[in-house]
């Protein structure tokens, strides 16, 4: 019984944003197609123990749920847009012909399933997290941190955006090679915050999701593969600055972690564990992408990461020339985690005290309250600068928000040191 539990488990993990993107493609309906597949799921842990495990699980799991759905549709049958969709499912049922989904413009099915997610009829916001959810592998408290908002908002926003979808009966399919370009900001933003999320986890024990960083930058090789072509040659000065920033931040990945499992922050890590290979790949991107005169907020997070690359020392790092290109990464995309991060840089360039100062403006404070990394950032400040009563009051705050165990684990040691009688001596 566990063996059948963990291969229908796998076959979930594995296969279930492709079924259900096939499934919404059909229904044109989330809350429908996940219902169907989670009916799917139930009978397949019902009938494998006793009929035994079928050749293809996936296979077996998408026409159980197709049949689902048209069973709730049988159910559910009170309006004559559910009449039609319930045919188109019996037909394609019967016919077992060429999937929507199977359109070859996208040289990868699941970058193809993001392209669908990233419906038009969203605001951006919406699209983003929508397809995160559906696809991303990323949960709603998850995606609720992504973009600093309560879990009850966030969670209200993807039901709100599904049910727009549904209620506008807006074809849920692959779009055409000439629509694709609309979609590439949201495209971009998903490969990104699914990257984000391997690299620092949200929570849990591990501080790396090494799966979710593997598949983000996966996926925007494709991407700058596929804008290689002629008629999307515009935007791949993005999507190379994309994979150029993905690269290079990954580079750093085995340094990030001590022997425990421990957070290492950049200037203590052992920089010889640095991935040169992703890094001389990142420059190259970086430098061809430089040649093309089209600039572009990832772009310039790219040029941020390669002057880390740089530095073959903590202490060769060009903090002033960082702080500079966040003052521009802020003017082409105004955000308080952009401006944190700027006055970080400034407070490495200049002095704990001159990143204080940025850092203690009243929007940014009110914008970031609920934001961990924000206190983090300040009680470290705070440290550097002496001010030691005001750090372990920021590193409690930091402690409260943060859920990722082994960050947590690295506030504590932070504020025991700075509560330490020893180390209040020294400064």
């Amino acid at each position: 019984m566990d063996t059948i539990h963990r291969i229908v488990a796998d076959t979930f993990r594995k296969e279930a944003d492709r079924i259900l993107a096939s499934l919404i493609s059909s229904v044109r309906d989330f809350e429908l197609a996940e219902d169907a597949l989670q009916d799917a799921m139930l009978v397949a842990l019902e009938r494998w123990p006793r009929e035994g495990v079928p050749r293809n699980p996936s296979a077996w799991i998408t026409t159980t749920a197709r049949h689902k759905a048209i069973d709730r549709l049988r159910r559910t049958n009170t309006l004559a847009h559910k009449q039609v969709l319930m045919q188109e499912l019996v037909e394609r049922e019967e016919q077992r012909g060429t999937e929507e989904m199977e359109d070859r413009a996208i040289p990868d099915e699941r970058l193809k399933l993001m392209f669908t997610c990233c419906h038009p009829a969203l605001a951006l916001e919406a699209q983003v997290a929508l397809t995160l959810h559906t696809l991303g592998g990323l949960s709603t408290p998850e995606i609720a941190s992504a973009f600093l908002v309560p879990l009850p908002t966030m969670a209200q926003r993807l039901v709100r955006a599904k049910r727009k979808i549904r209620d506008a009966g807006s074809p849920y399919r692959v779009p055409p090679t000439d629509l694709l370009e609309e979609r590439l900001e949201a495209v971009f933003c998903v490969l990104y915050l699914i990257f984000n999320e391997g690299y620092t986890a949200t929570s849990g024990s591990e501080l790396i999701r090494r799966d979710l960083c593997d598949e983000a930058i996966r996926l925007a090789r494709v991407l700058a593969m596929l804008l290689a072509e002629e008629t999307l040659f515009s935007q791949l000065p993005e999507a190379l600055g994309l994979l150029a920033l993905l690269l290079l931040h990954d580079s750093r990945r085995k340094a990030r972690v001590g022997s425990e499992g421990e957070l290492v922050l950049l200037e203590e890590q052992d920089r010889s564990l640095w991935d040169q290979n992703e890094i001389q790949e990142g420059m190259s991107l970086l430098d061809r992408v430089l040649r093309m005169r089209r600039p572009g907020p990832y772009q310039v997070q790219a040029a941020i990461s390669a002057l880390h690359a740089q530095a073959k020392h903590p202490e060769d790092t060009d903090w002033a020339q960082i702080a500079a290109l966040y003052g521009e990464l802020l003017r082409m995309m105004p955000s308080p985690v952009i401006e944190l991060n700027r006055a970080v840089a400034v407070a490495m360039a200049d002095g704990p005290l001159r990143g204080l100062a940025l850092l203690n403006q009243p929007e940014l404070e009110k914008a970031l309250h609920d934001y961990y990394l924000f206190h983090a950032a300040r009680a470290d400040l705070l440290r550097r600068a002496g001010r030691l009563n005001e750090a372990s009051v920021a590193y409690i705050q930091a402690l409260d928000l943060c859920q990722n165990e082994r960050e947590r684990a690295f506030l504590r040691r932070r504020l025991a040191e700075v509560s330490s009688p020893a180390f209040k001596e020294e400064v």
